[in-house]
């Protein structure tokens, strides 16, 4: 189907709107809506958005994808995680990193390890919005509600830095050339620490900002202008490292996480800001995710190996997060409920693993485009099946984790007694049990 890409736009956002009402109606997020227009729409199916329109509209991913690390940097306020405290710390540790250890581990025997690091990294993130939901509608209240908020506040951001140090790694592994010590780890390093210094300068830069400009519209632009210097230089160092100017490039990622925490830290005015930015962003993310839907190919899960990757990944990923947060809980001295349930509802994912698998597809398809220009057509075609699976594998397993996340969530929290009793099964079947006991 010849369509221009705004067509497709908006056709894209028109679809995306109506899907909210009805994962209102079924009691889904609306990522799930989103995502699922993006697979009917996409090139796989309908053909509406193509591969030329996606190009066209790659450039909005980017954006969205800054203003996602953004958004979590600004969660990073000092004086919030003094409040939080050394356990919730300490089980967002352990749970975000266990994720990655076990699915590495696991995959390690189906897959090469570059492939198996960034998978790896991905499991870390937990999706906030889904969690947040179930919390918000059924008005939960507790021990594991208490510890659930701060954690999902803080996975993301560890999941940055993890997928960061991860997906260096991987890049060389997967280049073909064998890598030294300076591949894997003092240029992964560099990656790393350039990427904060640069995320903090503009950060600082931008506090300046409200302080001269008092409007509301002023504040959103310098929000915006951040996020745009944030992804416009790493795309500059991107371009430097490809014509072997530099030996390393910036995390997208982390350069915006960076760029927010530090703006919240220095500005008193950031919360007036951000609420700008959450005025501006919500159609920005709906086509980033209708774009990350359309990259799906379904196809692709009719391969065994693909469907067993899958499996592997979400047992996988969902036993290191269980396990991981019962150690930690276990190592705080945190009370059963907590141990028992809390990891059960750090399940869900959605957004940052998307923007993760995303950022991982456009590195793997600049390797292969440097591949194609030396004339090594088998090795690019390679790259861009790589880049593929990350994809399909993040993509299903974030529709699977949508599905059923928010239910695991509300059985967790209702088994742990801290769902009302007009919302909570629980406490309906003691009242039957009681009253036949009665009786």
């Amino acid at each position: 189907m010849n369509i221009n890409a705004l067509l497709a736009l908006g056709i894209s956002i028109m679809l995306g709107l109506l899907s909210t009402r009805i994962m209102k109606k079924i009691g889904l997020p609306n990522v799930t809506g989103y995502l699922v227009v993006g697979l009917i729409i996409g090139p796989h199916c309908l053909g509406i958005i193509n591969e030329e329109v996606a190009g066209n509209l790659s450039v909005i991913s980017s954006v969205a994808l800054g203003f996602i690390a953004f958004s979590i940097g600004v969660e990073f306020k000092l004086d919030h995680i003094k409040e939080i405290g050394k356990s919730a710390i300490t089980i967002t540790m352990f749970q975000a990193l266990a994720a990655c250890i076990f699915v590495d581990l696991i995959l390690l025997t189906v897959l090469p390890t570059s492939q198996a690091l960034i998978l790896g990294a991905i499991a870390t993130a937990t999706a906030p919005a889904a969690t947040l939901m179930v919390v918000k509608q059924y008005r939960a209240k507790g021990q594991v509600t208490g510890t659930l908020l701060p954690v999902v506040a803080l996975d993301d951001a560890v999941g940055l830095i993890v997928f960061a140090i991860s997906n260096a790694i991987a890049l060389s592994l997967a280049s073909g050339l064998q890598p030294t010590v300076l591949d894997l780890a003092v240029w992964p390093l560099l990656e790393i620490v350039t990427s904060l210094v640069i995320g903090a300068i503009i950060g600082v830069v931008i506090s300046f900002v409200p302080k001269i400009f008092k409007s509301r519209d002023n504040r959103l632009i310098a929000a915006i202008m951040a996020v745009f210097l944030c992804i416009g230089l790493c795309e500059l160092f991107s371009h430097l490292e490809h014509e072997g100017i530099l030996p390393f490039k910036l995390s997208d990622l982390l350069v915006c996480m960076m760029a927010g925490a530090i703006f919240v830290n220095v500005s008193d005015q950031s919360p007036r800001v951000m609420e700008g930015v959450d005025r501006w962003t919500p159609v920005l993310f709906m086509v980033f995710f209708i774009l990350s839907g359309a990259e799906l190919d379904v196809t692709k899960l009719l391969d065994w190996k693909v469907l067993l990757i899958l499996a592997l990944y979400l047992v996988a990923r969902s036993a290191g997060k269980y396990l991981g947060t019962f150690a930690g809980a276990s190592l705080v001295k945190a009370d059963k409920p907590v141990r028992n349930f809390l990891g059960i509802t750090l399940l869900p994912q959605a957004g940052v693993a998307i923007g993760m698998a995303t950022m991982c597809k456009y590195e793997f398809e600049a390797i292969a485009k440097a591949l194609t220009e030396a004339g090594e057509l088998e090795k690019a075609a390679q790259m861009l099946d790589v880049g593929s699976l990350i994809v399909t594998i993040t993509m299903c397993a974030v529709l699977i984790y949508e599905l059923f996340g928010p239910l695991l969530t509300k059985w967790a929290l209702d088994q742990a007694g801290e769902i009302p009793d007009e919302f909570s099964k629980r406490a309906k079947r003691l009242a039957k049990k009681a009253q036949k006991e009665q009786n």
